[in-house]
């Protein structure tokens, strides 16, 4: 009787392959690890995102790390101005008064993504594009994927640890928190005369704030508004809505044109663990943000720089107990290694949660006291070096000020 031979376990299964999905194979590439990645888009629909991201200075360093910073187009980003609409004090943060040679860099997420998965391919880590994880069903030793994509029969592949990057925060899901803001977030490339200087403009609005980061000769935008404002910014032409704009910044940047615009809704959405038997969620699959502070994508690299830590940690400590050992000595799955990565994880993740959802609620307000209050605030930092510094260190490390 010919016995069937077992089926493969890998040791990682990666759902997602869009920039934090990468970044975390990247991180354990030298690892020993089988490694596997599945997304459901074709490959070059990652590389095509249209967004841009506010890369912190920790953020930069990680990327370094990684090996994909020398080939990523950036823009640095040395100079913040923080004002706020309607009253008096702003605040104005500056590299060089933290020794730094940039606060931090905006680059376009499509050619981050292609710049990850240039390097993934080079250390021969497979990528099953166009393939959709439907489910995963954890188990004692392993969690099982059931896959399915275009031209591929449906099947099944079996891993230690199942790592979720892309998607899955859905509404009436009980481990997930949700607060719609009310908000819409436009974005578009804004061409300036006289140049950026390499100046960032975060100006608060009552309808939300408005975002002008360097970005190659130019800005890119994120203009926040009420979805019914958005609606009449999205059917003026570009030259009325270049005056509504200006209207807004004032004379700090002298605007002279405008891209295409396109607009998102701007719903926090965020699990409460991010652990599971088996299976732990990053990115947006662990938390949405408002892009208020461009903290989103800076967070999710600080988890996967964590986890990728905590799993070589843990393999470390495996071979020192067995020799040798890289297969069933060491799950990656396991319980405890999942627990502490959580830990070690909290105080950063929920920090910058609330960060950002407390400068959304307290900045998007047109009551009085309350308008009163930030001009003191923002005048409080830049009058009180220590504080500018916490704030800036608090915005490119975390809240542990990682690295």
């Amino acid at each position: 009787m010919t016995e069937t031979a077992p089926e493969h376990v890998h040791d990682l299964l990666i759902v997602g392959a869009g920039p934090v999905g990468l970044a975390l194979a990247l991180a354990l590439k030298d690892a020993g690890l089988d490694i596997v990645l599945a997304d459901t888009r074709p490959r070059e629909a990652v590389t095509k995102d249209p967004r841009d991201l506010a890369l912190a200075h920790g953020t930069r360093l990680t990327l370094q790390r990684l090996g994909v910073r020398d080939t990523l187009p950036t823009t640095a980003i040395r100079h913040i101005h923080i004002s706020h609409q309607g009253g008096l004090g702003r605040t104005l943060i500056d590299a060089a008064e933290h020794e730094l040679p940039a606060l931090g860099y905006v680059a376009s997420a499509g050619a981050l993504a292609a710049a990850l998965r240039e390097a993934v391919d080079a250390a021969g880590i497979p990528v099953l594009d166009e393939t959709e994880v439907t489910n995963l069903a954890a188990g004692d030793d392993d969690v099982i994927a059931s896959l399915a994509g275009p031209g591929r029969p449906a099947g099944t592949l079996r891993a230690r640890l199942a790592a979720c990057a892309e998607g899955g925060l859905h509404a009436g899901d009980a481990n997930v928190v949700e607060h719609d803001y009310g908000q819409h977030a436009l974005i578009a490339d804004v061409q300036v005369a006289g140049g950026h200087r390499h100046t960032a403009f975060e100006r608060f609005t009552p309808q939300g704030p408005v975002a002008l980061l360097p970005k190659g000769q130019g800005y890119a935008l994120v203009h926040v508004a009420r979805p019914e404002t958005a609606d009449e910014l999205l059917a003026l032409d570009d030259t009325a809505y270049l005056a509504r704009l200006q209207a807004h910044i004032g004379g700090r940047a002298r605007l002279a044109g405008v891209g295409p615009r396109l607009r998102y809704p701007l719903v926090l959405r965020y699990r409460r663990s991010t652990i599971a038997p088996r299976t732990v969620w990053l990115g947006n699959a662990a938390q949405t943000l408002h892009p208020v502070a461009g903290q989103g994508f800076n967070l999710a690299l600080r988890d996967v720089w964590a986890l990728a830590e905590t799993l070589l940690s843990a393999r470390d400590e495996a071979a020192r107990q067995v020799p040798g050992a890289t297969g069933a000595a060491f799950d990656a799955g396991a319980a405890r290694i999942l627990a502490a990565y959580a830990d070690a994880r909290g105080l950063d993740r929920l920090g910058t949660i609330r960060f950002t959802d407390t400068l959304v609620r307290v900045f998007s307000t047109d009551f009085a006291p309350l308008r009163h209050a930030r001009g003191a605030a923002l005048l409080a930092l830049d009058l009180l070096p220590p504080l500018r510094g916490f704030i800036a260190r608090r915005m490119m490390f975390g809240a542990r000020a990682w690295p």
